[in-house]
């Protein structure tokens, strides 16, 4: 049972790979958007119901206005990449909620909220280009998909860990379960950090093919690390995102690179 077990894990790693197109990293998923997608919209709307849509007109004209344009730069690389059924199946909606929480967020499938607490963080448009950038990255690397498949095989993990000490003492059970549970813990928490860099990266492309300025995403983080503080964030290997300052350094040396790949899938999609 335990070599059958460990096994199917194997198994499910090995065929449930893909690769997210652009930063061609490898990712994990056992959800389709045929599952999650139906189940996100549902969520989405009942958000909207329980939530108070904010009535600023020029800040709401203004989070639909960006993410229109970087959605439609999305679709248009998707479309020029063998891959229009999956750009059919987005149904991109950009709200902002009256909250001062500093949040924005995205769903799979590309429901994107913006909190006006985030307002003064992005300060103009461009920022808030930075931000909805990398929210509709998350959306486009299905990284919904991926966290749900890796707390899948966590589980699985633990079961296999279980059925493995089966025969050993109740202490030494316990011992080896609550180091594959810190381990696990600590393991998606580094999985976690691996999605907010990749999403910084694709958001800073997606918002230089839609015509902003990528230098304002540095200073969103600029602003966000004022906000927050000296020494109020838990470190690095205990956070769910990279430290503000991880992220001020590596989107710096990021730009480059970015307005090189922007061009080039910009000039890919005229001519397709």
């Amino acid at each position: 049972m335990k070599k059958i077990v460990s096994i199917a894990i194997v198994f499910l790693f090995l065929v449930s790979c893909s690769t997210v197109p652009i930063t061609g990293r490898k990712q994990f998923s056992l959800v389709s958007d045929a599952q999650i997608l139906p189940m996100a919209f549902q969520q989405y709307e009942g958000f909207l119901r329980e939530n108070k849509v904010s009535t600023n007109v020029e800040m709401t004209n203004q989070i639909k206005s960006v993410g229109k344009r970087i959605s439609g730069a999305v679709d248009r690389y998707m479309r020029a990449n063998g891959m229009a059924a999956k750009a059919d199946a987005y149904r991109w909606e950009f709200n902002l909620i009256d909250d001062k929480t500093i949040n924005a967020w995205a769903m799979p499938g590309g429901k994107t909220v913006f909190y006006t607490g985030i307002m003064p963080i992005a300060k103009n448009e461009d920022g808030v280009a930075a931000i909805m950038g990398h929210e509709v990255a998350h959306a486009f690397a299905r990284h919904g998909a991926e966290r749900m498949s890796t707390g899948m095989l966590a589980q699985a993990g633990g079961l296999a860990v279980a059925l493995a000490t089966g025969n050993k003492s109740p202490q030494q059970r316990q011992m080896w379960m609550a180091a594959y549970g810190i381990g696990s813990q600590l393991g998606q928490l580094k999985f976690s950090r691996t999605h907010e860099t990749e999403a910084d990266k694709l958001g800073v492309v997606f918002m230089i093919m839609a015509g902003y300025k990528p230098e304002e995403s540095v200073n969103v983080w600029i602003r966000m690390s004022q906000k927050a503080g000296a020494g109020k964030a838990p470190p690095e290997i205990l956070s769910t995102h990279p430290s503000n300052q991880t992220r001020i350094k590596a989107l710096t040396e990021w730009i480059p690179k970015a307005k090189v790949m922007a061009k080039k899938l910009n000039a890919q999609t005229l001519t397709n």
